[in-house]
């Protein structure tokens, strides 16, 4: 679920982003929390980071949305803000705050939708889960959902991903440790592999990406019960 923020002090123009938002959520299926404010004030009073995006007005009559967003700002650095404004001149002080972007005064849902498109990949972006692996002298960060397995060699890990090949120098007990509540599985002692890429289990081996990785005489009941939950709770 996405969380929104709506603030905006015309109800002509706040019903229509709700429509809008509605419009996106039977095309997509995504799913959405709103809350709608009339004014700066009211949402930068006793403010939580609860939103992942916040429709903000610029043009308001106790506190404008610039000022609102500068408070929310100290508060929250993560939260998208998406200024709504008939004046397109305020967009460059948007990024003063950080905004990803702007919506001009009339809104038509064409423009609407593409910008929101973009605000919720970003929001589900920051939601992927990453680990910090060291590859060679660099520190990297892997979305744990980009990793299809692990291979142990020796005292390096090989992490095999979308992205390419990486090795790390860390113990597989460790690697476990961190992404066991992530869905991956110790196959035997030299697989971690993601569940969510097994196509299937044959001749002792489960297949991910086109490569049979072994699956250990003491794992393989341990393993199937592992799949079977993983795929129950999808």
């Amino acid at each position: 679920m996405i969380r929104l923020a709506i603030v905006e002090d015309e109800d002509l123009y706040a019903n229509q982003l709700m429509e809008f938002v509605d419009k996106f959520r039977k095309e997509t299926g995504e799913v959405f929390h709103i809350v709608r404010f009339r004014d700066g004030d009211e949402i930068v009073e006793g403010y939580k980071a609860t939103y992942d995006i916040i429709f903000m007005d610029i043009q308001m009559q106790f506190m404008d949305g610039m000022k609102a967003a500068e408070r929310i700002r100290e508060l929250d650095s993560e939260v998208i803000i998406m200024f709504i404004t008939n004046m397109t001149n305020y967009a460059i002080r948007g990024y003063e705050v950080d905004a990803l972007d702007y919506i001009v005064k009339p809104i038509d849902y064409f423009s609407f939708r593409k910008k929101f498109e973009r605000a919720i990949e970003k929001v589900e972006k920051k939601r992927r889960p990453t680990i910090t692996i060291r590859n060679k002298s660099e520190f990297m960060r892997l979305q744990t959902n980009d990793i299809y397995y692990i291979e142990s060699d020796r005292h390096n890990l090989i992490y095999v991903t979308k992205k390419g090949v990486y090795i790390s120098r860390a113990s597989m007990q460790q690697a476990e440790e961190n992404l066991a509540k992530y869905g991956f599985f110790r196959s035997n002692k030299s697989y971690l592999v993601n569940l969510q890429y097994v196509e299937g289990v044959k001749d002792g081996c489960c297949i991910i990406n086109g490569t049979n990785l072994l699956i250990s005489r003491a794992r393989k009941s341990s393993f199937m019960v592992a799949m079977t939950n993983y795929m129950s709770e999808r």
